[in-house]
């Protein structure tokens, strides 16, 4: 029996419930080794959660770990280290069960949060259709994948060439950290046809975010905003930037 994927989002997750360290290091630095980049804290070697030596592919994702470590003040909060989390779950997680990752992230396919449209009210719609069918656009023209729009949350079917069109797309990525960023930005947005555009520079972060959160922003606009649910959303942007930077650093 194959093991179970890890997910990359619950590994970050957990790490985030860690209690805070006090800090423990004066200085993160960045250095060449054998098999990458690593972090250096006061010139040592940095290690993951699972004890495996925290080495990264390019120095972009390097230096980016290394200031995330040097902005913590007295306490090492894992929280604030999006990055961090990312390579982690990377190094201990995805590097073992690849595959398997990379077919739980084509799977959103199937119910690719672009393709399910509200019947009302009529700005929604709207506003879905110029967030969504630019996304299905890009998605038709630069993977051969064509989807079927559904009304409503009613499940559609869809074709199968659509569905390994996008297995491929996924496949081609054969980087753990890319893996675990294209994880990260699935599962944060319900869109693999969302985290692709972006990873692939078609859509900018920026817009694949806002893109997947078109029916908040309209309730928001709408009702108003809640504080803490303010807070969740950037603190899962944070994640869903941190993941973006990754992948287009690979």
């Amino acid at each position: 029996m194959s093991e179970t994927p890890p997910d990359p989002m619950r590994l970050a997750q957990t790490n985030m419930r860690n209690p805070q360290i006090k800090r423990f290091y004066r200085q993160a630095t960045v250095g060449e080794v054998e098999g990458g980049f690593a972090l250096l804290l006061d010139g040592r070697g940095a290690l993951t959660p699972a004890k495996n030596r925290l080495v990264v592919p390019n120095r972009p994702i390097a230096e980016a770990i290394a200031r995330e470590w040097a902005e913590q003040g007295e306490f090492v909060a894992p929280a604030s280290m999006p990055v961090t989390r990312l390579a982690n779950s990377s190094i201990d997680g995805v590097a073992r069960t690849l595959k398997e990752t990379r077919a739980e992230v084509a799977r959103y396919a199937g119910a690719d949060l672009t393709c399910y449209r509200a019947l009302e009210p009529e700005a929604l719609v709207e506003d879905q259709a110029k967030a969504f069918d630019p996304v299905l656009e890009w998605a038709a023209q630069a993977l051969g994948a064509r989807f079927i729009l559904s009304g409503g949350l009613i499940h559609v079917a869809q074709p199968e060439a659509a569905l390994a069109a996008v297995g491929r797309a996924v496949d081609a990525y054969e980087s753990p950290f890319a893996v675990a960023a294209l994880h990260v930005m699935t599962s944060l947005t319900g869109s693999v046809l969302i985290a692709l555009a972006v990873a692939r520079g078609a859509l900018t972060a920026e817009a694949g975010w806002r893109a997947a959160h078109v029916d908040e922003d309209f309730q928001i606009r709408k009702w108003g905003e809640d504080e803490e649910a303010a807070i969740r959303r950037a603190a899962r942007a944070r994640e869903f930037y941190a993941a973006a930077e990754v992948i287009a650093s690979l």
